[in-house]
């Protein structure tokens, strides 16, 4: 399949392809095959024994897993720039998670060999790879100390006020956030009951935090969402 070059002139922030230099960023488009997805698309199954990766070249995919009591977990959201799959293709164990197309996208599936030949050809690949699990697991620390220290209106704040800096774009009314959620997908991604997180909801419209459609969320009051989620003591 013929490489078409990447049309996103600047990587979001944090993503993998915007913690690496030029030359590098180049080398790492160049190693996998690009594919492009309608929205829905699976792009890993969790459980497959697989060793490719995959780096989101653009789109918006989130990643799930399952529960014991049949319910989908929200693990986090990916955008352009960003890798899913690496753990697979470094440890060679089974996917801990699926990987879904919340919209159109595109991307490039990498063998893991390839891979690992890239990351000892550039050493500072491999630590910006390092920093970014590191960052993972930071917020994935985060999300299950929130559970434990702060009622669910506190967790949905936090929340919210995270996706709006991660996938938020300004709008005439406030901070639109891209990202098409289900109450049932927010409620496992801050550890409550769909009831709580209705609650919730209603609580930070009423206080004028923000305004929720169908799937879709404005936060009206970044300042006043920050505040409220305690996330000011922490930065």
């Amino acid at each position: 399949m013929r490489r078409d070059p990447p049309q996103i002139p600047e990587w979001p922030h944090g993503t993998f392809l915007q913690r690496l230099g030029p030359p590098v960023r180049a080398a790492l488009l160049e190693l996998g095959v690009r594919r492009r997805v309608p929205a829905g698309q699976i792009l890993i199954h969790e459980g497959l024994r697989e060793s490719h990766l995959i780096l989101i070249e653009d789109g918006l995919t989130k990643v799930t897993a399952a529960l014991a009591d049949g319910r989908t977990a929200l693990l986090s959201l990916r955008v352009g720039g960003d890798l899913v799959g690496e753990m697979s293709a470094l440890n060679d164990q089974p996917r801990s998670a699926t990987v879904t197309a919340c919209g159109p996208a595109r991307y490039s599936v990498i063998p893991s060999d390839r891979f690992r030949a890239f990351l000892k050809g550039h050493p500072d690949a491999a630590l910006e790879l390092a920093a970014m699990v590191s960052d993972r697991l930071r917020w994935s620390n985060r999300r299950r100390i929130d559970f434990t220290s702060y009622p669910v209106t506190i967790r949905v704040a936090r929340v919210v006020a995270e996706l709006s800096r991660t996938h938020g774009r300004q709008a005439a009314g406030g901070v639109v956030i891209d990202v098409r959620l289900t109450q049932s997908e927010l409620a496992t991604i801050c550890g409550a009951s769909e009831t709580s997180i209705q609650k919730s909801l209603r609580e930070l419209r009423n206080e004028a935090l923000v305004d929720t459609d169908y799937r879709r969320m404005t936060v009206r009051d970044l300042d006043g969402l920050r505040t409220l989620g305690r996330l000011d003591d922490e930065n």
